[in-house]
């Protein structure tokens, strides 16, 4: 972890970044703490390319064992290592990577109470979890502690992405208000390569915050299409009466 100044051996490690961040920008990086919700394919893809940017405290939650259909996108796991928790590999996989990040393993889903920590801990979190209750749960987390999210999707070869500031932009509930969209939490079509391009952009969503070299996507959506490449943006709004982040919730 770097600290108030980047030591030699840190200014090697980082050195073909530092042209573009600037050592206040590597040491932002050095100080933060992201947590990431869910590191299958997208999420764990963010974390592999945080854990490398230097980012120095990662903050991860994901439950369950590495199964067979995992491996085509969750770059994380390990064949050898199918029926162990996702959580130990994950770990190991990370501290290969960056010996330097300290990382902070929890094998739960997004619970309000046992999650409520980490998010406080946080400055940002990333939302990649497979299914929207615990979007929505992590969502109201985020609203009720201050936190940015960077909220990223994927299904079968699109992919969405939007940073979510509470009190400044729409939150989740604002942009699905009426509930969660068809969703198949176990069964939806997904290609490591999308999912992966879903994860990379979600880890620049939360080094741009951190860092400030440039603006997140505050109040847009962006879709995007991987087999096509053809992408759009549309604006978000926040709506007044939403049950999460309304002005008569706050009240």
């Amino acid at each position: 972890m770097i600290g108030e100044t980047i030591k030699h051996a840190e200014k090697d490690r980082f050195a073909r970044q530092l042209g573009l961040l600037g050592e206040d920008g590597q040491r932002k990086l050095g100080q933060a703490t992201v947590m990431i919700a869910g590191i299958g394919g997208l999420g764990g893809t963010s974390a592999v390319y945080l854990a490398a940017a230097g980012v120095g405290r990662l903050i991860l939650a994901h439950e369950g064992i590495i199964q067979l259909p995992d491996l085509n996108r969750q770059i994380l796991m390990d064949s050898a290592r199918i029926g162990e928790p996702r959580m130990d590999t994950a770990m190991e996989q990370l501290r290969r990577i960056n010996p330097h990040v300290v990382i902070e393993g929890y094998p739960m889903k997004i619970e309000y109470g046992a999650a409520k920590p980490w998010v406080e801990a946080a400055d940002i979190v990333i939302d990649a979890r497979y299914d929207f209750p615990e979007r929505y749960e992590l969502n109201r987390l985020c609203v009720d502690c201050g936190k940015p999210m960077v909220e990223a999707a994927m299904y079968g070869f699109e992919l969405s992405l939007t940073t979510i500031v509470p009190g400044e932009t729409p939150c989740l509930a604002c942009i699905y208000p009426n509930g969660s969209p068809e969703w198949e939490p176990f069964g939806f079509p997904v290609l490591g390569a999308t999912s992966g391009i879903a994860g990379c952009l979600a880890a620049m969503e939360a080094i741009k915050w951190i860092t400030g070299i440039d603006k997140p996507s505050l109040g847009v959506m962006h879709r995007m299409n991987t087999l096509n490449m053809q992408s759009f943006r549309f604006n978000l709004k926040r709506r007044p009466g939403c049950a999460c982040c309304g002005k008569e919730r706050e009240t």
